[in-house]
């Protein structure tokens, strides 16, 4: 993922990351954003928040609309705070997708070895002009083109399936 975050970049991440020891504080230093999921006003609060920073400081948000990892080798459904962020700015979204890691990450058996999975930069996604009425059918069509390019990326051979392949120009190596 760091091969393709753009400069003044900002993930946003579940608040729960805060306490996760040496990586929370990490989090913290570089500046990520908490959302506390748990506090709906709160997470709309600090989402308007995000919202007016994006126009004044010129600055981007990395969100991860599924909300959690999934771990059963396909998309979970899509978690709206991310498009409404987007419709509220004015800003379009530019979807990135990364093929499937099951190769080499497991939770249930706790295994993270090497391998490698491919990232694709899709095209941006305009707002302008959208309002908030409009954002259920824009996470639902961002989710389809997302999830079509997570199967063809996961299941070619390259990214998801077989790990031994050298890296091409759209592979990223973990």
């Amino acid at each position: 993922m760091m091969e393709v975050l753009p400069g003044r970049c900002v993930p946003i991440a579940k608040r729960e990351l805060l306490w996760a020891g040496s990586a929370g504080l990490a989090c913290w230093l570089a500046g990520v954003i908490f959302i506390d999921r748990k506090r709906t006003g709160d997470a709309i609060s600090v989402m308007s928040e995000v919202a007016q920073t994006l126009l004044s400081q010129d600055v981007r948000v990395w969100v991860f609309p599924e909300g959690t990892r999934n771990h059963n080798g396909s998309m979970l459904p899509f978690k709206r705070g991310a498009f409404h962020l987007a419709v509220q700015a004015q800003v379009p979204i530019v979807p990135i997708v990364m093929s499937s890691y099951q190769d080499f990450y497991c939770k249930k058996e706790r295994r993270f070895t090497s391998g490698r999975c491919q990232v694709r930069v899709l095209p941006p996604v305009p707002t302008e002009g959208l309002t908030p009425d409009d954002v259920p059918a824009l996470a639902d069509r961002v989710r389809h083109s997302m999830l079509t390019i997570f199967r063809e990326i996961s299941t070619d051979g390259r990214g998801g399936g077989d790990c031994l392949k050298k890296p091409g120009v759209s592979e990223a190596g973990l």
